[in-house]
Parts: structure tokens; C-alpha cells; sequence
């Protein structure tokens, strides 16, 4: 008798831990929600959750190259209207400058206008980023300033030099597409992404072409005005047209790959959820039965045994 009482004693303890145990879990599952809290819950689901999870992260990363890629692209925009201002404003001194009326006085109050456009143009050629600090303008060498000058007595510049490259830094935004909003400031070679200021492809070459006009201005050579510095502005203007398109394009791409990101992370967010989430009506009635089978456990073992199970633990 005693091996039996002993052989049902152990029994009913493998019961009241397994009915504990289970009333464990579903009182987990009502405080959090989830269904599937480690690997053994259920397998198959907790694979698919983790692989959600990641495709998720990857969707996080995208989102974070994206709005890294608007930021920039916002600061190249606004460099880029204020160049073409200025370009403007060098093509209506040109051409002011080779009316008849216009005085040697006034080709040297030009001079000095243009003098005046110099150093803006290369003051927006050495914009930085400001999200990063690094300048926008200097290819992939963007940790020093793209363009130095040099400059005579008087202080005018008389030659620029660039000091970045012609590549350029791409991110990736979406599965398979990386992209670039980066323009470098010089591009002599016959390929690759157009230059800011020099671009052989174009015909550009904006600073040269300035200090050319201020000279020609100073010397009074209006010929040289007309036949040489007026067309070579109108390449630099056309260059500069050019780049804001290419960033527009560029923003309008950036902008459905953020809704396409954002999109994606909230299909995600339902895929893990529905994975890994459970019913709250469904495990409250399993809790509530759970619970009263354990009480019926307890009871039955007590008559059984003509003793408290709590006493017999104790």
C-alpha cells in the first residue's frame, strides 16, 4: 500500500507542476501578449517572427538612409538656388558690360561685382553638411574644404584649386537600390557624375570663367566679353539647371522610397504581431479552465490522501 500511495503521490505532483506550469504561461500570455515568448512555444511561428523581425530592421535602415539622404539633399537644393543666382547675376553683368553707353568706371564697378561673385561662388562650393559636418561638394574626400584660392595683393582670387575627387557616396534604400544625392565639385574626366563648378562633359568650369570676366572687365576687353566670357557663363548657368533637375529627380525618388519603407514596416509590424500574438478571450478561457482543474487536482488529492497537499509540500 505504502508503494502505491507513494507511486500516486508522484503522479499527482507531475500534474500540479504541469497544471502550474501552464498556468503560467497563459497568465504570461494575458499580461504581454504574445503567444510565442521562446523558441519551444512554437517553432514554426517564432522562425517566421524572427525572420519579420529582421526584414524589419533591414526596413529601419532603409528608412534611416532615406532620411539621411533628404537632409542632404534639402542643403544641395538650396546651394544650388543660390548659384544660380549668382550665375545670373555674372550673365546680366556680362551683358551690361558691352553696351555702348557703358563707361571704363562702370566695366571697373563691375569688376568689382563680379570680384564680389567670386568669393560667394566658392563660399557655396565649400558648403557642409550640416547633419554631419562634412563638406558637400568634395566627392568622397569630404573632410576637407573642396575649393582653395589664391589670391593677389589686393585680395582677389586669381586661381582655385579643387582638392576632392569626381565620386560619389551612394546608400542603399530599398532592396537592391542605392542611390546618391552627392554631387562633386569637379569632374574633368569624360565620365561619371557631372561636376558642381568644373565639368568637362558641359563645358563648365564657373570660377575660371568668373575670374576670366573680372579680368576682362578690369581690362576693359568688351570683345572678349561678348565672344568668350557670355557664352562660357551660359554653359555654367545650363550646368548649374542641369544639377537642380538631377536633385529634384532625386528627391521625388527619396520621397516614394520613404513611403514604400514606411509602408513595409507597418506590414511587418502585422506579420509579427499576428505571429506572435495571442487571443486574449481564448487564453482567458484556457487560464480560467487551467485554474479549475488545478483547484479539482487539489481537492481530489486531499480525499484521497486525508491530508493537504499545501502540508504535505510543507
Amino acid at each position: 500500500m505504502r508503494i502505491a500511495t507513494n507511486s500516486y503521490l508522484n503522479t499527482m505532483l507531475d500534474q500540479f507542476s504541469t497544471l502550474v506550469n501552464q498556468e503560467d504561461t497563459e497568465q504570461s500570455e494575458i499580461s504581454t501578449g504574445l503567444a510565442v515568448q521562446q523558441p519551444s512555444d512554437n517553432p514554426t511561428a517564432m522562425a517566421t517572427t524572427l525572420s519579420d523581425l529582421a526584414q524589419k530592421s533591414q526596413q529601419t535602415q532603409y528608412s534611416s538612409n532615406i532620411s539621411t539622404l533628404q537632409t542632404k539633399a534639402d542643403t544641395i537644393y538650396t546651394t544650388l538656388e543660390s548659384l544660380q543666382t549668382l550665375v545670373s547675376q555674372a550673365s546680366e553683368i556680362a551683358t551690361s558690360a558691352v553696351s555702348a553707353t557703358t563707361s571704363s568706371s562702370n566695366l571697373s564697378n563691375y569688376a568689382d561685382q563680379i570680384n564680389s561673385l567670386i568669393n560667394d561662388v566658392v563660399s557655396d562650393a565649400n558648403t557642409k553638411d550640416p547633419s554631419t559636418g562634412q563638406y558637400l561638394f568634395g566627392g568622397t574626400a569630404s573632410g576637407t574644404a573642396p575649393f582653395t584660392t589664391t589670391t593677389d595683393a589686393n585680395g582677389d582670387v586669381t586661381a582655385v584649386t579643387y582638392n576632392g575627387n569626381s565620386e560619389v557616396n551612394q546608400a542603399q534604400i530599398s532592396q537592391g537600390q542605392a542611390v546618391s544625392v552627392d554631387i562633386p565639385g569637379a569632374n574633368t574626366g569624360a565620365t561619371g557624375a557631372r561636376g558642381l563648378i568644373t565639368d568637362s562633359q558641359s563645358g563648365a568650369d564657373l570660377l575660371n570663367h568668373l575670374i576670366s570676366l573680372r579680368d576682362d572687365l578690369d581690362s576693359g576687353d568688351t570683345s572678349a566679353i561678348s565672344s568668350t566670357d557670355t557664352p562660357n557663363l551660359q554653359h555654367d548657368e545650363n550646368n548649374i539647371t542641369y544639377q537642380v533637375a538631377h536633385n529634384g529627380v532625386a528627391q521625388t525618388q527619396l520621397t516614394s522610397a520613404a513611403t514604400m519603407a514606411s509602408n513595409n514596416t507597418s506590414t511587418l509590424d502585422t506579420m509579427v504581431s499576428n505571429a506572435s500574438s495571442s487571443n486574449a478571450v481564448e487564453v482567458a478561457t484556457q487560464l480560467s479552465a487551467t485554474e479549475t482543474a488545478y483547484q479539482a487536482a487539489l481537492e481530489s488529492g486531499s480525499k484521497i490522501l486525508q491530508l493537504s497537499i499545501l502540508n504535505y509540500l510543507s
